[in-house]
């Protein structure tokens, strides 16, 4: 039985010869590379889905960070995007919004080696990231500054961890610090951190707690509750993520969330994929953990468009930095969503903080 195909099919897409004559700017160098093979062409058709993304007017972007992104100065890249508004809604770990500020706060982080004697490091108080370097002491006055944050808080409010980060982005940018918070303050881009507590925000409560009685209340449902709202506001979404964990999960939930919120409605079997997805990872699918599986997983739970997506086995500190680069040559332009609601209930603190 014949498969109607021909052995020159093989052949309708060669790879391509690299030119470095060609190689004009970032802009070029991903589009060529979109034509190669292996991590190099994912890279480049992951650049192409983002393109996509940013140029459709109906979509939402949400972005999923996890890492320790921070700390290897990606933060720049993520305030950029968020600057520009080719990310909507931030999903973070707690340690990247967080360790941002250390470095916004005017704290260096040094650039090390994994070859080091930790005991010694210990000793002198340096906490280590693989090969960077973080003052202990420094890191603590980050804490603190959380910790007064907190203590200043009004107490007669649940907050969404969007809620909590909008109003330390206000307080951020009275300081003058440079931070993602700060720059999605300005924006009205909201922070969700679905597990705010494993950072050094969970540090700063608790101590708030035992010096001040300051206790506070971020409600994780509530979280949900708005991410879910924001797509079911929204024509379409897309999702950039970096690494996997709590932050991709829990967004790849709100594309499901909407799909059984409108079936609810319409009492019909409906699915409502996010319409671009692109991933960066450096895990692997086998151990069968969300960090590493593949976004065509994804489309068997309804949570991602299989035309759209596109995925790159890469460090995100190589892959960020050259793709914010081309896009920067590209300017693209798009329009600002609208999601200033998010904070309504939070507006009149802005000044108590």
């Amino acid at each position: 039985m014949s498969s109607g195909i021909e052995r020159r099919d093989f052949f309708r897409h060669p790879v391509r010869v690299i030119d470095p004559e060609d190689l004009t700017g970032f802009e070029k160098l991903l589009s060529i590379m979109s034509e190669t093979a292996y991590q190099g062409r994912k890279l480049g058709e992951v650049y192409g889905v983002i393109v996509k993304m940013l140029r459709d007017p109906d979509v939402t972007i949400y972005m999923g960070l996890a890492g320790s992104m921070a700390t290897a100065g990606m933060w720049g890249v993520v305030s950029w995007m968020i600057e520009r508004r080719y990310i909507d809604v931030l999903v973070s770990t707690g340690a990247n919004v967080s360790e941002d500020i250390y470095a916004g706060m005017g704290f260096p982080y040094g650039r090390g080696s994994p070859c080091v004697d930790d005991s010694l490091l210990l000793k002198y108080r340096i906490d280590r990231f693989y090969d960077v370097y973080a003052d202990e002491y420094l890191y603590r006055e980050m804490e603190r500054l959380l910790k007064n944050f907190i203590k200043d808080l009004p107490k007669n409010h649940v907050y969404s961890s969007a809620e909590f980060l909008y109003l330390l982005g206000a307080r951020l940018n009275r300081l003058g610090i440079r931070s993602i918070a700060t720059s999605a303050y300005k924006a009205r881009v909201p922070i969700f951190v679905p597990a705010i507590v494993d950072s050094g925000y969970g540090i700063a409560s608790i101590l708030a707690l035992k010096e001040y009685g300051g206790r506070v209340i971020i409600d994780q449902f509530k979280d949900f509750e708005q991410m879910v709202e924001i797509a079911m506001r929204s024509r379409e979404t897309g999702v950039i993520y970096i690494g996997g964990g709590v932050p991709t999960d829990t967004t790849q939930l709100v594309a499901v969330a909407k799909a059984l919120l409108e079936e609810r409605e319409r009492g019909s079997d409906v699915s409502k994929p996010h319409k671009y997805a692109v991933k960066i990872t450096t895990d692997l699918p086998q151990w069968g953990g969300l960090s590493g599986a593949t976004l065509e997983e994804a489309v068997s739970w309804g949570k991602v468009d299989a035309l759209n997506s596109a995925m790159v086995n890469v460090d995100a500190t190589i892959a960020l930095p050259i793709i914010s680069a081309a896009l920067r040559e590209l300017g693209v332009r798009r329009p600002n969503v609208d999601l200033s609601w998010v904070f309504r209930e939070v507006a009149g603190y802005e000044d108590k903080v």
